[in-house]
């Protein structure tokens, strides 16, 4: 009996957080965006739903916390996968659109994960995606080839739920198993429809 209301009043609270963060009108996080992926081809916000999209921002050539938090969202994609089935969508957007063609990102997020859609753009499309995530980013936006400059951004992973609407950002404190945890309890609380290919 006291587990099944433990359990109850974490769901309400996950409830709770998920509910304080849909915006009236527009979403407080997340928003429109058309960007371009890996392979090259249009991925938009409508791309997004149908599954939980699990969002990154970050740059290739990121010398050590991007690893890190890749390699963490790679844990996460696999322990939920085990967990939940395929209702994950793992979004990596570049914050250096100048070096991180589609190319690019292809060839990095194949040493993290399979699953991982990277997403690159122009400055500008950057720029206002970033707008919309609540993002701070620092890439200048006129750089010249071979110009070297160093890239400062939020570090979160933004999970939206299958209708697009911000649920939580996870920050570094949660290891792979915690986040993958919370994503799971939010994915069980689901009730819309949920698309597992």
């Amino acid at each position: 009996m006291t587990f099944y209301f433990r359990s109850e009043k974490e769901r309400m609270q996950r409830k709770r957080i998920a509910e304080m963060t849909k915006g009236i009108g527009k979403p407080k996080v997340g928003g429109e965006f058309e960007l371009v992926d890996q392979d090259g081809r249009r991925f938009t916000s409508e791309d997004m739903t149908g599954k939980y999209a699990l969002i990154y921002f970050g740059f290739t050539h990121c010398p050590d916390i991007c690893p890190e938090e890749l390699d963490k969202m790679a844990g996460m994609i696999d322990r939920v996968k085990q967990r939940a089935g395929n209702v994950l969508r793992p979004i990596v957007i570049s914050c250096d659109p100048a070096r991180d063609t589609p190319a690019v990102m292809k060839k990095y997020l194949d040493e993290f994960h399979p699953d991982m859609i990277g997403l690159t753009g122009t400055w500008d499309q950057i720029k206002a995606t970033c707008k919309a995530y609540r993002v701070y980013f620092s890439t200048p936006p006129d750089v010249k080839p071979g110009q070297d400059y160093l890239v400062d951004h939020s570090i979160y992973f933004y999970l939206m739920d299958p209708d697009g609407d911000f649920v939580e950002a996870i920050g570094r404190q949660f290891s792979a198993d915690e986040a993958a945890k919370l994503i799971c309890d939010h994915v069980g609380d689901w009730k819309g429809k949920l698309d597992k290919n």
